[in-house]
């Protein structure tokens, strides 16, 4: 029996995280839900709620952000990448870390790696390891990028996750919003990092170009709601298949991100992205995911209906 099946026993383990899930609470009064802070919750618990869109996800970015001031404090080439966020989804900014930056990251994870403080999930993914390193901590807390990332989301937001990768991940296409979702939807956004060149050989990021604008994938839609006790029954893979046939029927263009060291594409909860196929398996594909939450949402995990955890999270002490 997979008792991880049965959401009493994540209730019973968030029942000791009150300091780690209190955020949602206000949320939760504010939209009318009877909420536990502890509690299972799922995109079903918003269906008769209307869910405010996001800036840019209700006005056009090429006309909207000019008017903006810290937009218009940003660099020439940055504002022209972020004025298409509204129709693409995602922007691309290069050579944002410098190579020296980037060396750092990657020497960071080595030590991570060799003083075993870091371990890979899933085989490939290595989470969260920001919070044993204030050098990849204060990638993260970028100013600029925060900047920027305030601007786009037009509120303020705050580091939730990284995700190094030494491989290609080969992850079949998805939507972040399955994995962090949030109410309002559209309140995650995520930064994707090349530390070192990346080839078409190596497993490359891949994305579809205003695929944002569909309507979000949550557990009803690929039969996965389950029972008032118990997780839906459906894998991932069952997802996985959903997405592909939305990306079949509404003819949707994949593009490929062959990076350069240092750039980094920027891209919106609902974009549908994933990795190549590594073609060679001598390759390496260095990089790193954040992820970021705005400050005023309920934040959960739709497939395993759990409130989001959020550590406090110490600044860096570099020197």
């Amino acid at each position: 029996m997979n008792i991880r099946k049965y959401k009493i026993v994540y209730q019973t383990f968030n029942f000791f995280k009150r300091s780690q899930l209190k955020y949602n609470i206000p949320q939760y009064k504010k939209y009318g839900l009877k909420k536990k802070y502890f509690s299972s919750i799922s995109s079903d618990d918003f269906r008769n709620l209307e869910s405010p869109l996001n800036v840019y996800d209700s006005k056009d970015s090429d006309v909207k952000m000019p008017t903006n001031e810290d937009f218009n404090s940003l660099e020439s080439n940055t504002k022209t990448s972020l004025l298409s966020w509204s129709k693409n989804g995602y922007s691309i900014l290069c050579n944002f870390f410098s190579e020296q930056e980037m060396d750092l990251c990657n020497e960071e994870i080595r030590n991570l790696i060799e003083k075993k403080k870091v371990k890979f999930r899933n085989a490939n993914k290595i989470m969260f390891a920001f919070h044993h390193s204030d050098i990849i901590r204060s990638i993260g807390l970028n100013e600029k990028l925060l900047k920027i990332l305030n601007v786009i989301m037009g509120k303020k937001v705050e580091l939730f996750q990284s995700i190094n990768f030494l491989e290609g991940s080969q992850q079949r296409t998805h939507s972040d919003s399955i994995h962090m979702t949030t109410f309002p939807f559209g309140n995650i956004i995520a930064v994707w990092i090349a530390l070192e060149d990346i080839t078409a050989e190596s497993g490359p990021l891949h994305y579809y170009p205003g695929s944002h604008k569909l309507p979000y994938t949550m557990n009803r839609d690929y039969n996965n709601l389950g029972t008032r006790y118990k997780l839906g029954a459906k894998n991932y893979t069952d997802y996985e298949d959903c997405i592909g046939g939305i990306i079949t029927e509404n003819k949707l263009k994949k593009e490929v991100f062959i990076a350069k060291k240092g750039d980094i594409l920027i891209w919106h909860a609902n974009l549908l992205h994933g990795g190549e196929k590594v073609l060679d398996e001598n390759s390496t594909r260095k990089s790193m995911v954040l992820h970021f939450y705005s400050e005023d949402s309920i934040c959960f995990h739709e497939i395993t209906q759990r409130p989001t955890l959020k550590p406090k999270l110490t600044k860096p002490k570099l020197h």
